[in-house]
């Protein structure tokens, strides 16, 4: 919060025929009330406009996004260690109410059908429209420290790692939503020279600029990229799309260096959990990790398998590291089940149960969650007598609810279930899709994309399913960090498998795929590399453990 001048009173300024004393008793009683102002604003002041945003400090989500910097409109003194944001405030109550607006994206994203689309004019499924614009900024504090913009930044290091996990992260507040439905707010600094260190900065807000070092390994050269995910392979000729890097506002992120990742690793476990676009995830991080070893063969699949499209647990081990990297299959976190009537028996959804898999990951030391894609209501019967709580099957359920409630089974199930002095949990959000002229089960198109979005007038809505897990990461008490990558992927229309997530021996069997596109997944190398590239940097944001500096 800014200071504001004191200003004194007119009459004092002006000549008085009263005592001398009386005039100068007044002005050091003003004086002085200026100067304890000054003094104790960040303990007294500040504090109390922050209850004016309902700032708690039982939160735990930590979301590492943007610059130690306020908006240029804010009032708050920038903390010299901030190790978070804080979003604004998500609205408690019925999602289906917050999001009647529309939601980005369920499962397919779609153009319409004019000039723009060339230039990447994309919509979300609704027609509704609408910009992902960034969301809007703010500042936390570390802990219950009132930090000024001249605390030097080596002190707040120091007196940071002595915290615990929970200590450091979990004091953290993250208010969640976005302005009617819609990234909002700025930027960070543009330039070498204004530049801040990426521990202070929002590595998931930037664009996408051009570099020829990339992709971090050779197209072709990962036997362990399932054939849906390897364009290369199923004939993909461009090679453009795999020349792209990250680049936040206002600092740089470091390189994915394979071994330093690995040394850390030693000895540990790290899982991802979720649908097909944690696999998409996985798969990348272990060619991206495999590309540094110089005996490739000590890097395997611990039960043989090369295809990883069935559910099921697969582990990959780095015998130099004694370490493995794991995918646990499990699209919707929660129970898939079944229901006995009189009728007959039916699937459902149990929306108070984890999936079974859970002893597959409890005990890993870093687990990447994720879940979205299946939550449609072509996926889950259209929500009619399909998701059941307890012994009750709901006749008719909204999906944005389902997956509010399957989201905070999950959060109950970290809080009792996880060691927060040992494991880091995160949750990846919402991937987004581009499909173009339809949905995805409706002959959508996105394979002449050939470049990204440049301009964001063209970007969809930011999707309603993240603001729902923002909501529910508030209440963990487990510390989470959130790689929001819903922006960073919204701009590549670009990099999907499409027609080539698969081979054809005719010209007829490819006209014929067109019909049938993959506009959700990414090709490999590609977009999923940057997902652990900001992994990489968010673990050595947090700085605990093995990820100390």
């Amino acid at each position: 919060m800014e200071s504001k001048r004191l200003a004194l009173p007119d009459q004092l300024l002006a000549p008085r025929r009263k005592p001398f004393l009386l005039w100068v008793v007044a002005s050091l009683i003003i004086l002085s009330l200026f100067f304890l102002t000054t003094s104790f604003k960040g303990r007294i002041v500040t504090p109390f406009f922050q209850g004016f945003n309902s700032v708690t400090r039982n939160s735990s989500l930590v979301s590492w996004p943007f610059s130690r910097f306020p908006p240029k409109n804010s009032t708050a003194s920038p903390p010299a260690n901030v190790i978070g944001v804080v979003l604004e405030k998500t609205y408690v109550g019925n999602f289906t109410e917050i999001t009647q607006n529309g939601s980005f994206g369920d499962e397919a994203t779609s153009v319409p059908k004019s000039p723009e689309a060339k230039s990447g004019n994309l919509t979300d499924s609704s027609g509704d429209g609408g910009v992902l614009e960034r969301p809007l900024l703010g500042v936390i504090e570390v802990g219950n420290q009132s930090l000024s913009s001249n605390v030097d930044d080596a002190d707040a290091k120091r007196s940071a790692e002595g915290k615990s996990v929970e200590n450091l992260i979990a004091e953290n507040k993250n208010e969640g939503n976005e302005e009617n439905g819609r990234f909002t707010g700025g930027g960070g600094e543009q330039g070498g020279h204004n530049k801040v260190s990426f521990e202070k900065c929002d590595i998931f807000d930037g664009k996408w600029v051009r570099d020829d070092s990339k992709p971090y390994y050779p197209p072709g050269s990962c036997p362990y990229i399932d054939k849906d995910f390897d364009c290369h392979l199923n004939g993909r000729p461009d090679v453009g799309f795999v020349k792209w890097k990250w680049q936040p506002n206002g600092c740089d992120i470091p390189s994915l260096n394979a071994t330093d990742f690995l040394e850390r690793l030693r000895g540990k476990k790290l899982v991802f959990v979720g649908d097909s676009l944690n696999r998409n995830m996985w798969e990348s991080l272990v060619c991206i990790l495999r590309n540094s070893i110089g005996k490739k063969k000590r890097v395997y699949e611990i039960s043989g398998r090369r295809e990883f499209k069935k559910k099921g647990f697969y582990a990959f081990r780095f015998e130099d590291y004694n370490c493995t990297v794991d995918f646990v299959s499990s699209p919707f976190l929660v129970r898939e089940s079944s229901f006995k009537s009189k009728n007959g028996t039916f699937e459902t959804l149990r929306l108070d149960l984890m999936d079974h898999t859970t002893s597959m990951y409890h005990d890993a030391d870093v687990i990447i969650f994720n879940t979205g894609h299946w939550w449609t209501h072509d996926k889950t019967s259209r929500g009619e007598d399909y998701y059941q709580e307890g012994n009750h099957i709901h006749r008719r359920l909204k999906v944005l609810e389902a997956y509010k409630r399957a989201l905070l089974t999950w959060a109950r199930w970290i809080d009792k279930n996880i060691d927060r002095n040992r494991t880091l949990v995160l949750f990846k959000g919402y991937s987004v899709t581009h499909f173009r002229g339809g949905q995805w089960n409706s002959g959508g198109r996105c394979h002449k994309e050939t470049e990204p979005i440049f301009n964001t007038t063209y970007l969809g809505k930011y999707p309603s399913k993240m603001r729902a897990l923002q909501h529910v990461l508030q209440e963990t008490k487990t510390p989470v960090i959130y790689l929001n990558i819903s922006r960073l992927t919204a701009y590549r229309k670009d990099a999907h498998p499409s027609i080539y997530r698969m081979t054809y021996n005719t010209a007829e069997e490819r006209i014929a795929a067109e019909r049938s596109q993959d506009c959700s997944h990414w090709c490999l190398p590609g977009v999923p590399d940057t997902w652990n590239e900001l992994l990489y940097a968010s673990l050595l944001k947090v700085g605990l453990g093995s990820w100390k500096k």
